[in-house]
């Protein structure tokens, strides 16, 4: 059998029941279990109301945004055949903000005080707990995936890393007081690549048919 019958005939034999869309709500209920564990511990920061401020944000947004899409391409991964479409180009739209961003509070700032900005005092905290908070739902998501076929178990799993680190770098930006756009661009950013890292690995071994 050619390899465009064998994803033809996968693309026929899905059923609505086994979309891996139907997995979405154990990832969702995953991440608010996970969100909800983190909260209790640590908490909310102090000073909600700065999170709106314009340099600060975006932190929020940016992961936000990231995640979504790459839920969507996670998805799209999971069944034969079916294009990208514009989802990668707009996910690396996402760190060329946060880099743009950081480039102007960079040219905004005192060279004395980049430094300082860019390592913050969580630095570690935030590189451990973004790729932690994103465990469960990756879990989740790999499991939801599960039920389709994605031709490329490694790229699939690198999609739903990504996700699940997007996610988990919203959830853990609304705790993070760390609000230069030099330090949250770097290390969020580097926290959800270390997601994307895990979920590629587990995608390869566990999304494999």
């Amino acid at each position: 059998m050619k390899t465009e019958d064998l994803i033809a005939a996968l693309s026929a034999d899905a059923t609505p029941g086994a979309a891996p869309e139907g997995g979405l709500p154990w990832m969702l209920a995953a991440l608010a279990l996970a969100g909800g564990v983190f909260y209790a511990a640590f908490g909310l920061r102090a000073d909600p109301m700065a999170a709106l401020a314009p340099f600060t944000l975006p932190k929020t947004l940016l992961p936000l945004a990231l995640g979504a899409l790459a839920l969507a391409l996670a998805f799209r991964a999971a069944r034969p055949g079916q294009s990208a479409g514009p989802l990668p180009a707009l996910m690396l739209a996402v760190p060329a903000v946060a880099a743009a961003t950081a480039l102007l509070r960079l040219v905004q700032t005192d060279p004395a005080g980049w430094a300082m900005q860019a390592t913050g005092k969580t630095m570690v905290p935030c590189l451990v707990t973004i790729p932690l908070l994103a465990l469960l739902p990756l879990a989740a998501l790999l499991g939801a995936l599960r039920r389709g076929a994605p031709l490329s178990p490694a790229r699939a799993g690198l999609a739903a890393g990504l996700a699940a680190g997007g996610l988990a770098a919203t959830l853990y930006s609304l705790h993070c007081t760390e609000d230069s756009p030099l330090f949250w661009a770097l290390w969020y950013s580097t926290g959800i690549a270390i997601s994307g890292a895990l979920g590629a690995v587990a995608g390869h071994r566990v999304l494999r048919w």
